[in-house]
């Protein structure tokens, strides 16, 4: 069986940095595309980051220059590291991890909240 779970969220004020982890475990082989989403209150769910395999990544336009995605393979961790928070990034963050054990399936972490302010 399989588990994904994110980490690192909390509160931090304006300016502030926040790296959030997704950690999955069970019976892995390798874990593909991996991307963080985010949730802000009466808001539709929206993509944040995503990386690939390969390393590949991409952006949202809001979050350009102030976030980064990483993975660590080894860890079977994918990283959002968030930097210059801005009270508009205040939102439950989930990762969706499209994991390889018998057949490739997506998985959704239970979500972890973030919240900028003063």
């Amino acid at each position: 069986q399989v588990q994904l779970m994110e980490s690192g969220g909390g509160l931090v004020q304006p300016g502030g940095s926040l790296r959030l982890s997704c950690t999955a475990s069970g019976s892995i082989f390798s874990i593909d595309a991996t991307r963080w989403y985010r949730q802000a209150p009466e808001k539709q769910r929206e993509l944040v980051a995503g990386i690939t395999s390969g390393g590949s990544t991409n952006y949202a336009d809001s979050v350009k220059g102030r976030f980064t995605i990483s993975r660590d393979d080894a860890k079977n961790t994918v990283y959002l590291q968030m930097n210059s928070l801005k009270p508009e990034d205040t939102a439950v963050y989930y990762c969706r991890a499209e994991i390889r054990s018998r057949s490739v399936v997506a998985y959704w972490g239970q979500g972890t909240q973030v919240t900028v302010s003063s």
